[in-house]
């Protein structure tokens, strides 16, 4: 995003608007935290702001200040699409491509007729927006936010509440500050929203330390279920939609379990296979370390993509037909998997 870019989207933001913002579908933490953040900005600069997600969030999150104002697209139809309709700025926030909203609400915004500002800092972003601030470098949308805020002269509208989101989205996004995309600058960023009036041990206490007795049985199984192929240096995990149940799976509850295999010894890949009969899908989540790419293994083998080192993907046949799948692609890569191992 360039100067004049900026000054453009000061001259739009200098009068009162009706605007609209939209995060990825299956929102987490950084996606919520950026939205907020933005919607709390924007009110204080006198605009009329909805978010419209395109469908729930889980719990740990529902804490976050207005949080309860948000629209679900897919639960609140008409109000959403009604403020869909009436704005002339929408905010796409922490994803890359209108299909990561889902089919519905993607038609339903490819009409809109006003300007997309996107903010984001996924790989490859598809060219949807008139402004656009992609930056892969950069940990979290909610640190970009924080930099957007900051290209705007306007650090100084960060109080309590834009601070506990963005703090809330740049902790999730990094895995508690500890994967390679947290910077200095990061760090810094952190002791500022703490200066500001982000409460740090709530916040991870708000977001980790609230697990349902369920939640954790899922656990269990999940690491029950737990596959190593040492030879590949890779872990996976596979939980069908009969354990979600048994469980009493709520939204949120499968959130970072990947990492307990990519936490394993000499593993550098890991991924976690979840059966979603409703959606008739596979969900994937992709993790790893090193150089190896999961976003580009998602892309080329599970219609996915995100980040060298986190992405997610989905798969249209069964469980196992998904895994056996998984399983005959991963001796092709070998030789990557064993030269990216870091100690």
């Amino acid at each position: 995003m360039n100067v004049d870019e900026i000054k453009e989207i000061k001259e739009l933001l200098s009068t009162p608007k009706k605007v609209v913002i939209v995060p990825h579908k299956n929102p987490d933490g950084d996606a919520v935290g950026a939205s907020l953040a933005v919607y709390l900005y924007l009110l204080k600069k006198g605009h009329q702001v909805t978010v419209v997600s395109p469908n729930d969030y889980p719990d740990f999150l529902k804490w976050l200040p207005k949080s309860k104002e948000v629209y679900k697209f897919d639960m609140q139809n008409r109000q959403s699409k009604r403020a869909i309709d009436e704005a002339s700025i929408i905010f796409l926030l922490d994803f890359n491509a209108l299909h990561r909203i889902g089919s519905d609400m993607q038609h339903y915004l490819e009409q809109f007729s006003g300007d997309f500002i996107m903010i984001d800092h996924h790989q490859q972003p598809d060219d949807v927006a008139k402004y656009l601030y992609s930056d892969t470098s950069i940990c979290s949308t909610c640190q970009m936010v924080y930099h957007f805020l900051e290209k705007l002269d306007d650090l100084d509208k960060i109080d309590t509440d834009i601070s506990t989101c963005l703090y809330t989205g740049i902790m999730t996004d990094t895995g508690s500050f500890r994967f390679p995309s947290t910077t200095s600058t990061t760090h810094k960023i952190i002791a500022n929203l703490i200066d500001k009036g982000a409460d740090n041990a709530k916040i991870h206490n708000n977001v980790y330390d609230t697990n349902s007795y369920g939640r954790l049985q899922l656990l269990g199984r999940a690491l029950s279920n737990l596959v190593v192929i040492d030879k590949l240096k890779t872990a996976y995990i596979t939980l069908t939609q009969q354990d979600l149940d048994e469980f009493n799976y709520q939204k949120g509850d499968t959130e970072g379990v990947v990492n307990y295999a990519l936490s394993l010894k000499e593993i550098i890949f890991a991924v976690i296979f979840i059966e979603d009969i409703d959606q008739k899908i596979i969900k994937i989540s992709l993790r790893s370390k090193g150089k190896f790419s999961v976003n580009k293994f998602a892309r080329e083998h599970f219609d996915g993509g995100g980040h060298d080192n986190a992405a997610g993907g989905k798969s249209l046949i069964s469980l196992d037909a998904t895994v056996s799948k998984f399983l005959s692609i991963l001796p092709n890569y070998k030789n990557e998997l064993l030269s990216s191992y870091e100690e």
